[in-house]
């Protein structure tokens, strides 16, 4: 009922024990803290917070717009709602390396798990467009020694990822990406990898944890979870994909109405109330205090 049975702490320990098991760990991307819910009971292994996501939501594209406060909040309604530990897209930080420091304050203060600081020059923009721009090795190395030495529970996984990759090639990415380990870097997240055969040559370069982006649409082609187990990729995103399908199935909802009158040839498709009911813990609420929650909550996943 409420909030997550679990503390902050006790996720970061979770999400830092469960990336050193060798087993994939598997983190969809959460679009609000209802999806969070859902993400948690269909068993997953945690909970990403997309930055373009958050963007996206506010009617905005992903080019650097939204600010510390809004991705700080929307990971805190996220964190809360969840037992699963969370990632959460930094970007660059919101600014030099002092802005860097109160961002890994704010969202650690916010329960997240872990997060992710990238090399693009400021303001970013999507990882998967053309033209991007990164920052040189020193300033990169500047944003990650400021995230490690701003936190306060050293559990919580300061991740450096690069964009490098799309700029300069996969040789120079590599290299990069060991001067951010070697910066304090607790984990790589290398994008817009062209193959399933550079997600295994960083592997082998990278002695930390390594992340595969499989968003569709992108540079990547969306390998399996068994070809990225198999090179030894330690966990794998899904950024924007909840938000990809709930937006298309409105979108298909609204040219219903205009088509049919009605509804009705999609109430077929969507959630029941009884579903919903289950993932909000009606019952728990009813249990706690019958005098607010006094109702009945209808039973199974096909009822109305």
């Amino acid at each position: 009922m409420l909030y997550s049975e679990k503390t902050p702490a006790q996720k970061r320990a979770d999400f830092r024990a469960a990336l050193a098991s060798g087993t994939l760990q598997k983190m969809p991307g959460a679009f609000n803290p209802l999806s969070a819910r859902l993400i948690q009971n269909k068993g997953f292994d945690g909970v990403y917070i997309s930055g373009a996501v958050i963007a996206a939501d506010l009617g905005l594209p992903d080019i650097g717009l939204t600010t510390l406060t809004e991705v700080a909040l929307r990971a805190r309604q996220i964190s809360r709602m969840t037992d699963l530990p969370t990632l959460v897209d930094a970007d660059t930080g919101f600014g030099e390396p002092m802005n860097v420091a109160r961002t890994v304050q704010e969202l650690e203060d916010a329960g997240v798990s872990g997060l992710h600081i990238e090399d693009q020059i400021n303001p970013k923009r999507c990882g998967h467009l053309d033209g991007k721009a990164v920052v040189d090795t020193d300033t990169a190395i500047k944003r990650i020694n400021a995230a490690v030495s701003a936190r306060r529970d050293p559990n919580l996984l300061i991740m450096a990822r690069t964009d490098i990759r799309a700029v300069e090639g996969l040789a120079v990415a590599i290299d990069r990406m060991k001067a951010l380990v070697d910066a304090g870097a607790d984990a790589i997240f290398p994008e817009a990898m062209a193959d399933l055969g550079e997600f295994e040559a960083v592997r082998t370069a990278i002695d930390v944890p390594v992340l595969a982006n499989m968003t569709e649409f992108g540079k990547s082609e969306l390998f399996t979870t068994d070809q990225l187990a198999g090179v030894g990729i330690n966990l794998v995103i899904y950024p924007v994909s909840l938000l990809r399908l709930a937006m298309g199935a409105a979108e298909r909802g609204l040219e219903t109405i205009l088509a049919e009158g009605s509804l009705q040839p999609e109430v077929k498709n969507m959630q029941t109330r009884a579903r919903l009911y289950e993932l909000l813990d009606y019952s728990a609420y009813n249990t706690f205090d019958t005098s607010i929650f006094n109702f009945q909550v209808p039973q199974g996943k096909g009822a109305s």
